[in-house]
């Protein structure tokens, strides 16, 4: 078997697509799609890394097979334990994205855990504003609820959540819509939906979220 089998196989017994791998791999789709295409024979060791850690088996079963066992699966380990993100404020988001670098802590921010693989670069944000909360059933996204955003690696799909750039720099918190055009929505229609141009750009996918901690 090639590499490009052996991920293909292993994709099927989870049940992923490439962009569910994508996503918990922080890998980007099209290189995936190349290495199970054969486009790329000699992906870089640590892409590999990070597939195969999101998959549950070593780089080397990967890159390698077992040898005269090589057509053999092994066994796909479940999903990594929970991993702790920080929680950071929307300026130092902004920053991060506009530096391109990684996220810079100075070790007093706050690291909650999550199922959810957000990726190496992964951080929650505090909801703001009443934007994402419906006004007649309370469903939704209510100010200071965390969001867990995965920055880099994710597909842009339909109806799914992001946070987007705006053209002055502010980033906002919608629902990305595809549908005679692309719109970023509020789920409270008090508030604008914004028409996605040329100044706006989805900088992260929002894959999980949890309430405050209560006060009492």
């Amino acid at each position: 078997m090639t590499i490009a089998e052996r991920l293909e196989r292993l994709i099927k017994i989870k049940c992923w697509s490439e962009g569910e791998l994508s996503r918990r791999s922080g890998v980007p789709q099209p290189t995936i799609n190349r290495i199970i295409s054969g486009e790329s024979e000699s992906p870089r060791r640590t892409t590999i890394t990070k597939i195969a850690r999101a998959l549950g088996v070593t780089p080397e079963w990967l890159l390698f097979g077992g040898g005269h066992e090589s057509n053999v699966l092994p066994v796909v380990q479940p999903d990594r334990e929970k991993r702790k993100y920080p929680l950071i404020d929307w300026s130092a988001a902004r920053a991060r994205t506009e530096s391109g670098e990684g996220l810079q802590t100075d070790g007093t921010e706050e690291f909650i855990g999550s199922s959810e693989d957000a990726g190496a670069l992964g951080y929650w944000l505090e909801v703001r504003g009443r934007s994402m909360i419906s006004p007649t059933d309370g469903h939704g996204f209510a100010p200071g609820m965390r969001i867990l955003i995965q920055p880099e690696g994710f597909e842009v799909v339909s109806g799914k959540l992001y946070i987007a750039r705006l053209p002055d720099g502010d980033f906002t918190f919608r629902r990305y819509i595809k549908d005679a055009g692309e719109y970023l929505e509020p789920l409270n229609p008090a508030f604008e939906t914004i028409k996605m141009d040329e100044g706006i750009a989805i900088v992260g996918r929002v894959i999980d979220a949890k309430l405050p901690p209560s006060v009492f």
